[in-house]
């Protein structure tokens, strides 16, 4: 027994040590992931937030892959994920929009400044679409297959890096 005694606090320094360097090697992921993925688009019906672009509604939704931006003229990464919209747009990916409580002076002000890429953008003055969506914050993209079903979410701004991605999945979604 005293020969135990005399290991423990090493034994109690090695678990100490091997919990704190796997929360270095793996850091915990903090991102709100949507429990949507997988399922059907819920009901939406946003109405058109610009007077140019139709409004999103759920049955827009059919017939091909698409994407699903949530964004906000106020949003910084929002501005940073703009070119990836734009080199999404020119690679044929439909991309709707969902402006989270926004006007339509900003939105026009923000697609001017940073290009549009947006087929449909509905308000969402509210943000109950966005929540609806599982969705936690802006930007956030989702991948919307031919039968209307989220197949995946991207949280955060779209990066240059993760284009070819969204389009080998969107190819897949075909």
């Amino acid at each position: 027994m005293r020969r135990l005694a005399v290991w423990a606090p090493l034994a109690l320094f090695a678990l100490i040590f091997a919990l704190v360097a796997s929360g270095l090697i793996k850091p915990a992921d903090h991102l709100v992931h949507s429990a949507m993925v997988g399922k059907p688009l819920p009901a939406l019906a946003m109405k058109p937030l610009l007077p140019t672009k139709p409004g999103v509604a759920t049955a827009d939704f059919r017939g091909k892959p698409r994407l699903l931006n949530v964004f906000g003229s106020w949003c910084i990464p929002c501005i940073a994920e703009a070119p990836q919209l734009m080199a999404l747009k020119r690679a044929g990916v439909e991309i709707n929009a969902i402006a989270i409580r926004d006007t339509p002076d900003a939105v026009q002000a923000f697609l001017a400044r940073n290009g549009d890429p947006y087929a449909r953008i509905g308000d969402d003055p509210t943000g109950h679409a966005q929540i609806a969506l599982g969705s936690s914050g802006v930007p956030e993209t989702f991948l919307i297959d031919g039968q209307g079903r989220i197949i995946d979410q991207h949280i955060g701004d779209i990066r240059a890096d993760d284009v070819p991605e969204i389009l080998r999945k969107l190819e897949a979604a075909k």
